[in-house]
């Protein structure tokens, strides 16, 4: 089956009586990435999250275009690593079956860090690992969910500017074809690995229409459509920022 689109209808979120999106309505292509970038504060992770069924919604509903449940079908991907001190990186790997009390399959998670280049630290402790490494460890749990659905909250913000480069190049080969909604405040990032990107911003926080980048991620960064997207997505934002 083809990983769906997601489709966000009517969609409103309130705070202690504020409104932070109303009647937002967007649907996100089945298999492509997408992008989503904002100030700080504007919803973003709480639209992810409600994707994802972790918060409820005051009003409006998510579902998938082919109308099966989503339920069962979305791995999320925090910013921060979020594995276990004490589990070595293959346990890691596995520990949505664990929590779940499924059976797990050693292999297939080995496989996956030997996919992301720690075949030889599979044993390894988090504290051992690099910023990187540990990052490498939390996209091989996400990809062992196997889930067509995959939400990513800046899973890639807290690396050296050559491990994220290296990681985002990593993700588009191993998330190809699955559909992903990436959020991110670097454009750069976005335009070399989103197909559409949306900016969320004002309030309460509306979405503006797509940027479409031509070309299959991971784009290069000094490729002239990124180029000429990155511009564009960062005027897009400056004109959201005061001066």
């Amino acid at each position: 089956m083809p990983p769906p689109g997601i489709v966000i209808e009517g969609l409103c979120l309130r705070y202690a009586g504020e409104s932070i999106f109303e009647n937002l309505s967007v649907t996100l292509p089945g298999g492509r990435f997408s992008a989503l970038l904002g100030p700080s504060g504007v919803g973003k992770t709480s639209l992810l999250r409600i994707i994802a069924g972790l918060e409820a919604p005051a009003a409006g509903r998510v579902y998938a275009e082919d109308n099966a449940p989503l339920a069962g079908r979305v791995a999320y991907m925090a910013q921060q690593d979020l594995l276990l001190p004490w589990a070595s990186a293959l346990n890691n790997v596995m520990l949505g079956a664990t929590l779940r009390g499924e059976a797990r399959d050693p292999q297939r998670a080995e496989a996956l860090l030997h996919r992301v280049g720690l075949g030889h630290r599979l044993r390894a402790l988090p504290a051992t690992l690099s910023g990187g490494e540990r990052q490498r460890v939390a996209l091989a749990r996400t990809l062992y969910e196997e889930r067509p659905v995959v939400l990513m909250d800046e899973p890639f913000s807290a690396l050296d500017a050559i491990s994220r480069a290296r990681i985002q190049e990593l993700a588009a080969e191993l998330l190809d074809q699955r559909t992903v909604l990436l959020i991110t405040h670097d454009p750069l990032e976005a335009c070399r690995l989103g197909h559409s990107l949306w900016v969320l911003a004002g309030n309460p926080a509306t979405l503006g229409s797509p940027l479409t980048v031509p070309g299959a991620p991971p784009r290069a960064p000094d490729n002239n459509s990124v180029l000429h997207m990155q511009g564009e997505l960062l005027r897009r934002l400056a004109a959201l920022s005061p001066a």
